[in-house]
């Protein structure tokens, strides 16, 4: 948590910095897109202990690499100050291990997308400091397989007719996301700007299922898609700050 705290706290104080440097653009209509890179960090402690007996390694605890993309568009007429766009994301993580020639592997997957509402502040000049929120759907899957690590088309086909010691599991779980974020945007060229900011992910509602999409229940409320993130980007169009 005290990461979390400071990394806030070190966006807050790179807007006061750089609310002095020149302005490049102010247009009365502004709009953009671009490239939206993230890192995601969800808990892992109760998955890791889950996955303990199947022996194919613990997932990190220190989150995974997201990619992503979004756009805006200012909507001044409504509210001065006012963004509003959309932007989706998705990234995984594995890992995987081979014992006597059997392969362990187990995937860890988030995506999601949604609208985005952002409200500039008014009072920092030059650079843009946005706090706001996400507000869409998303998905978390984990993927399980234990296998030899090479298959034969007429071995698979018989081995549907026997009992086969190969494992594949797929558990998926959809929800609704709301995501408060804290976003600084900095101009580097005329009709360029990147941004740093962070967020959490709350999520909310949706079932698990598993495999062909059978209901799957009996699952630890840790297990979600909850997670801090943090995210930047890189975006080209016309800025208002």
């Amino acid at each position: 948590m005290k990461i979390y705290l400071t990394l806030l706290i070190v966006l807050i104080l790179s807007g006061s910095f750089f609310a002095q440097s020149p302005k490049f653009f102010d247009s009365p209509f502004a709009l953009g897109g671009g490239y939206t890179p993230g890192w995601y960090v969800p808990k892992m402690d109760i998955l890791n202990s889950e996955l303990k007996n199947f022996g194919a390694g613990e997932l990190s605890s220190n989150g995974f690499y997201v990619s992503g993309g979004g756009g805006f568009v200012y909507l001044p007429f409504v509210i001065p100050g006012l963004r509003v766009g959309g932007m989706g994301f998705g990234g995984s993580t594995s890992e995987s291990t081979v014992i006597n020639g059997i392969s362990k592997e187990v995937k860890y997957s988030l995506s999601g997308g949604g609208l985005t509402v952002e409200y500039t502040l008014p009072f920092v000049r030059d650079i843009g400091i946005s706090v706001g929120a996400i507000i869409g759907g998303g998905s978390l899957e984990i993927e399980m397989n234990k296998n030899s690590g090479s298959f034969n088309w007429n071995v698979s086909m018989s081995e549907l007719n026997t009992s086969s010691t190969d494992v594949n599991r797929r558990f998926a779980n959809s929800y609704w996301i709301i995501s408060p974020t804290l976003n600084i945007d900095v101009p580097v060229y005329r009709f360029v700007a990147l941004r740093l900011g962070a967020g959490y992910q709350f999520t909310f509602g949706g079932d698990w299922e598993a495999d062909n999409g059978k209901p799957l229940t009996g699952v630890p409320s840790d297990i979600s898609g909850k997670s801090f993130f943090i995210q930047s980007g890189i975006f080209i169009g016309f800025f208002s700050f």
